[in-house]
């Protein structure tokens, strides 16, 4: 069996539209990321889905909470679907951080230890099941790569409130390989 993910990044923030690193920072929704949730949950209102799982940080519980408006799905809020920690980069202009990513951050190869443990935990929670994901820009990214057994380097770049659906089987595939990548707007 498998288990359909619908992979949201959050909506955008005042942090984003700032150009900040936000990491696990909690991120503050600004009045077009609230529209853009809004909008997406109009978009999403008619999936039946079995559950919701978000990262547990403001930016996306917020995010969460505008989505499931028409579902009233007892979310599952968990730091398996944070943003990577930038380490000391946090809080840093994306532009100025890129040059400097060094091994402070959480590495490239630890993000996909993260997401294979929430991508089990949800295939075998919620097999056969359509479940929404609500989490941040290079994490969405990594949970796609590491279900469809790609890179990090292959998987688009997400905007704020773009949706991505998933098909997770499990067992996962094998990982292609990770690589470092520079800075995003998270």
């Amino acid at each position: 069996m498998s288990t359909t993910l619908y992979l949201v990044r959050h909506g955008q923030t005042e942090e984003n539209a700032a150009n900040i690193l936000q990491g696990h920072l909690p991120g503050h929704l600004n009045e077009e990321g609230r529209e853009q949730a809004a909008r997406l949950r109009d978009r999403l209102k008619d999936i039946q889905f079995d559950a919701l799982y978000s990262s547990d940080l403001k930016r996306c519980r917020d995010t969460a909470r505008i989505l499931n408006g028409p579902h009233g799905l007892p979310p599952v809020f968990t730091p398996l679907l944070r943003e990577r920690d930038w380490g000391p980069f946090t809080g840093m202009d994306i532009l100025k951080a890129r040059t400097l990513i060094d091994d402070r951050a959480e590495t490239v190869d630890a993000l996909f230890r993260r997401a294979r443990t929430i991508l089990e935990e949800i295939g075998s929670r919620h097999d056969g099941g359509q479940v929404l994901v609500v989490s941040h820009g290079l994490f969405c990214r990594v949970l796609q790569a590491a279900c469809l057994g790609k890179t990090l380097r292959e998987i688009p770049r997400m905007d704020n409130a773009e949706v991505r659906r998933v098909v997770l089987t499990l067992p996962l595939p094998l990982p292609a390989g990770t690589e470092e990548t520079g800075a995003t707007a998270n």
